[in-house]
């Protein structure tokens, strides 16, 4: 390659680090904002330049090839320090600004999160907000979010992480079910019930229980029902249909607990285990912040501060 012509590459350079990140020609194009016949032009003309092949590409994703690799990782760093350095700048302005790429669980963002969020952009208007709903553990770095919301007992240590609230697992029931098979009095007698329950990965679902009391013992109850699901946000609302007892985090169920559409059970007993402790907000260590993401996490921790009782 000519010393000449390495200049005029660099925007090529930088879509494959992206191309890498995405690991498909239309993710890379749709976070890059160009076409996907502009981005597979671009890694061509760089294949080209380069005289080697540098993507292996297939109908539904690409792999790297050794060089592309190569490139991908020598280009990682340089890359990173020019995105800091450029907002650093941006921030000189003293004005929160920008894109902040945000991945946050799902039923939780769907219930707290998104009814919360005009308030922020109005207070923020050069801010914009991008906002991934998975409860899958997304590489942060690699998918190029700038912050997750974590709803978990012990935030990565890998990470820098700020606590939102505290929150908790809470049993709840309609009043028709509770009507139709009694309120159980006991942890144990939930062995009898219908219990909608999220899978883990024993063979046997259990719930743990501890009482108010330090001294008393932990309990394991076995339980089942006719429903398992992934999603909190699922299991509420076949309890509010009657289907059984669901226990689910605090957040999913607060506004039906505050509406009477569902009852607390056996709320003198804490569960133990099934849902993460606290909300956090985490981000990966950059030696730059920008404003928009600072900005952001302050928000989250004022509206988030005071929980989620019902």
């Amino acid at each position: 390659m000519k010393p000449q012509n390495i200049e005029s590459l660099w925007t090529h350079l930088h879509w494959l680090t992206v191309l890498a990140q995405q690991g498909s020609f239309t993710a890379a194009a749709l976070r890059l904002g160009v076409s996907k016949a502009a981005m597979s032009q671009r890694i061509a003309e760089l294949e080209r330049a380069a005289g080697a092949p540098l993507v292996q590409r297939t109908t539904r994703s690409v792999r790297l090839t050794e060089a592309g690799q190569r490139l991908v990782e020598d280009m990682r760093v340089p890359f990173e320090q020019i995105a800091h350095s450029f907002a650093g700048v941006r921030d000189l302005a003293g004005v929160p600004r920008g894109l902040v790429r945000v991945t946050a669980p799902v039923a939780f963002a769907r219930q707290q999160l998104v009814p919360r969020l005009a308030d922020f952009l109005r207070a923020q208007p050069e801010v914009r907000l991008e906002l991934d709903l998975s409860d899958r553990l997304s590489s942060l770095a690699m998918e190029g979010f700038d912050l997750a919301i974590r709803h978990t007992a012990a935030p990565p240590d890998t990470h820098v992480a700020w606590t939102l609230c505290e929150t908790r697992s809470v049993l709840v029931a309609s009043r028709a079910y509770l009507r139709r098979r009694g309120t159980p009095r006991e942890p144990q007698a939930l062995a009898t019930h219908d219990c909608l329950h999220y899978p883990r990965a024993q063979d046997t679902p259990t719930w743990h229980f501890e009482a108010a009391k330090a001294s008393a013992p932990r309990i394991t109850v076995p339980v089942s029902g006719p429903l398992v699901a992934n999603n909190s946000e699922a299991l509420r609302d076949a309890a509010l249909s009657g289907l059984g007892i669901a226990l689910v985090p605090d957040f999913s169920a607060q506004a039906a607990l505050q509406s009477g559409k569902l009852q607390q059970v056996l709320p003198q007993w804490r569960s133990v285990g099934a849902f993460g402790e606290r909300l956090y907000a985490i981000r990966p260590y950059a030696t730059h912040v920008p404003q928009a993401v600072t900005a952001f996490v302050a928000w989250l921790r004022e509206a988030l501060a005071e929980g989620f009782a019902a």
